[in-house]
């Protein structure tokens, strides 16, 4: 049988069985024919086998660009964090992992996620062409709704036209139908590189990025829609026209406490609390390891694990001084409970931090790192 059409694109087969589907794919492959494929509107179970699909290399490309992002996101988190620029939080390693997971799986799944798309688009099916022959067609029209379908292309070097139409009807085919390309396509290329083209990219990226830049940077700052920005409050050190000094930070009133503490009565007095608090703990195994604990995590950051004051800050904060001077060795307990709650000079007050058993923990260690580094003779024996 001769054919009349040049333009022959491919014959197609329509099943409406995916048993039948699925046993004429299978027959297909043993036949040793290249460019055919299967269409269908849902998945047909072991389809791939029947058609003796090789691998997909795009499973792998995922893993690579995956790997690709968590190392990036381990450099980047470790460089900035360690090197670049390092920062002491609450006594943690400057390289603490644990808070960068959220950064390793970002990049892990974007890298993995975009670099995919981009290798199957542009490698593994080479920009394919939105005009395909195949649109617009009775067999697509009819495999969109309720058949499958098995279309072997005219490329192929096995095709024949006669041999294909008697191997579609013995494989049960319930109708075959011949595909064939508009003469506009004959010989279309993609036009992603025609000027028109090219302009309208041009224009959509620049509208694009004007609007972000106008709605962003002008649009959000004007009434009616910056009530995000200009609310009614005071920000942090502004100045305050309800109060008559001027200051939009205020001290808490004197005499009151806050909710979830304990009224603290030697507040501005360093020597009342020297002279009458006591530490009730005792120095025990549990004690100590709670005071480590607490010391390392809150004091650590600034008087160094031993207290020698040699910050691990790096210059960001003033050092402070050594907790083995004689004057802090002399110090009693009731003075450096004192200074935890109340703080001094540019340290803090840790008492919302620490509790009041924590405390004094944290006192019995820090007498424990004095005797480490002044023992006395009676230590040695």
């Amino acid at each position: 049988m001769e054919i009349d059409n040049k333009n022959l694109y491919g014959v197609g087969a329509l099943f409406t069985s995916p048993d039948k589907v699925s046993e004429a794919a299978a027959k297909i492959a043993e036949q040793g024919y290249q460019n055919w494929d299967v269409h269908s509107s849902y998945p047909i179970h072991g389809m791939p086998k029947k058609m003796k699909l090789k691998w997909s290399p795009l499973g792998y490309v995922a893993l690579i660009l995956g790997l690709s992002g968590t190392s990036f996101g381990l450099f980047l988190t470790y460089w900035t964090m360690s090197v670049d620029y390092p920062m002491i939080i609450g006594g943690k390693p400057s390289f603490s992992l644990p808070a960068f997971i959220p950064v390793l799986f970002e990049l892990t799944v974007l890298l993995a996620a975009v670099g995919t798309a981009l290798t199957m688009l542009f490698i593994l099916f080479k920009f394919p062409n939105n005009r395909h022959p195949l649109h617009d067609t009775d067999y697509m029209r009819e495999i969109s709704v309720d058949k499958s379908g098995i279309l072997i292309e005219a490329n192929d070097k096995k095709f024949n036209y006669d041999e294909v139409h008697t191997l579609l009807t013995s494989l049960g085919a319930d109708k075959i139908l011949d595909i064939h390309l508009d003469p506009s396509e004959v010989n279309y290329t993609p036009k992603i590189l025609e000027p028109k083209f090219l302009i309208f990219i041009i224009i959509v990226a620049f509208l694009t990025s004007f609007l972000g830049y106008f709605v962003n940077n002008k649009l959000l700052f004007m009434p009616p829609f910056d009530f995000m920005v200009d609310q009614h409050r005071n920000d942090v050190q502004s100045r305050s026209k309800f109060f008559a000094d001027g200051f939009g930070m205020r001290q808490p009133v004197e005499g009151t406490v806050a909710r979830g503490q304990k009224y603290y009565p030697f507040s501005g007095k360093p020597e009342l609390a020297e002279a009458n608090l006591i530490n009730p703990l005792l120095t025990t195994e549990e004690v100590l390891a709670l005071g480590k604990k607490k010391y390392n995590t809150f004091c650590s950051p600034c008087h160094d694990y031993h207290g020698t004051g040699n910050s691990r800050l790096n210059g960001q904060f003033p050092n402070p001084p050594s907790l083995h001077s004689e004057k802090v060795r002399n110090w009693k307990d009731g003075h450096i409970y004192h200074i935890i709650v109340e703080g001094q000079n540019i340290m803090p007050s840790y008492a919302s931090q620490l509790t009041e058993k924590e405390r004094w923990a944290v006192i019995l260690y820090i007498r424990a790192l004095q005797r480490s580094l002044n023992a006395k003779e009676e230590d040695l024996k």
